[in-house]
Parts: C-alpha cells; structure tokens; sequence
C-alpha cells in the first residue's frame, strides 16, 4: 500500500524549501479571510507556517505550551485575539488594519 502525503505536509515542504515566500503567503491568507471570514482556512494556513518556523521555540518565546499553540490554531480552535497575535509575533508578525476598497466595505 502506498503512502501519501498530505497537502498540508507538502506545503510545509515547500515553505521549508521557500521561506522567503512566506511573507506574500501571510498576506494572501490574510486578504482571504478578510473576504470569505473562513477562520478555519486561516487557522490551518497558520498551522504549516507555525510549524515551518517550530512551534516549540515559538512556545518558548511567547509563553504558551506547544500544546496551546497547536489546539489555538486546530480546525475546533477558537484562539484569543491576544494569542492569535503572540502567535504571530513569534513568527516575525504583526496584526495591522488595512483599509479595504470602497467597494468592500459594510
């Protein structure tokens, strides 16, 4: 029987390979969410980065377990916005408004 990976495991190959890439990364997952609010597309897309850039130094530097950092950003988590934004710093991020289009807003 063959063993497949996933597309998770690959796209965290391929930004292990591409780290410069992350950054346009980021902001397209973000951009996405602010259209379509699937929080859980944003929680995964920050998963593989997390774990590209090691959840467990992350953990160290922010003051959370590598256990709260994975169940903030599982497909049920529902993270704080503090420690969405911990999570985000320890990657080299921050969390800025941005204005959206005439066309965009409420």
């Amino acid at each position: 029987m063959r063993n497949f990976r996933t597309l998770d495991q690959v796209t965290e190959e391929y930004f292990r390979d591409h780290p410069d890439e992350i950054d346009d990364y980021l902001m397209e997952i973000f951009q996405d969410f602010a259209e379509d609010n699937d929080t859980g597309a944003l929680l995964a897309s920050l998963r593989i980065i997390a774990r590209v850039r090691g959840i467990t130094d992350m953990a160290a530097r922010i003051g959370m377990t590598r256990q709260g950092i994975q169940k903030a950003l599982s497909d049920d988590g529902n993270p704080r916005l503090g420690n969405v934004t911990s999570i985000m710093k320890a990657m080299g991020y921050c969390l800025v408004p941005q204005k959206l289009p005439q066309s965009q807003q409420g």
